[in-house]
């Protein structure tokens, strides 16, 4: 894993070695018809409003599926049947050092229930939200490239 994206880099934080890791599962939940779900984070959390594919903290002693398992259903209200290990990297955000644990998931079961009072949005590239979380930027990105030109 390369250096962390640093994420509102002209806000003070302690040097990221003091901080801890934070692990974090998130599931790019994808359609038949390939367009992908973004959500938006609930008021009250850091960077409310800004838009993200959906997942949280890896609790201790849970593995990364485990935990996506558990927030698609808290956040959601879905059902994960599979999710297949994509990608890792880590963002340093002011409020939390955090490496990210990407999973494709095309299999769910359930229909889609906002249990944060969060909006969501069906997309395909180039999305048409904003504003974007910073550690979702990198995941478009490697979207676009895996669709190629």
């Amino acid at each position: 894993m390369n250096v962390p994206l640093v994420a509102d880099p002209q806000i003070l934080r302690p040097h990221h070695s003091e901080r801890p890791v934070v692990d974090v599962a998130v599931g790019i939940l994808v359609r038949d018809d390939g367009f992908f779900l973004l959500t938006s984070r609930p008021t009250g959390k850091a960077y409310a409003g800004y838009w993200e594919f959906p997942g949280g903290k890896v609790e201790p002693g849970e593995s990364v599926a485990t935990a996506l398992r558990r927030e698609l259903e808290e956040e959601l209200g879905i059902t994960l049947v599979d999710a297949q290990p994509w990608r890792q990297t880590m963002v340093d955000y002011p409020h939390a050092l955090v490496k990210l644990h990407f999973c494709k998931v095309y299999r769910w079961t359930g229909a889609l229930l906002m249990r944060e009072s969060q909006s969501f949005a069906w997309q395909t590239l180039p999305v048409s939200v904003t504003p974007i979380l910073p550690g979702t930027v990198p995941v478009l990105e490697w979207l676009a490239q895996e669709a190629g030109p």
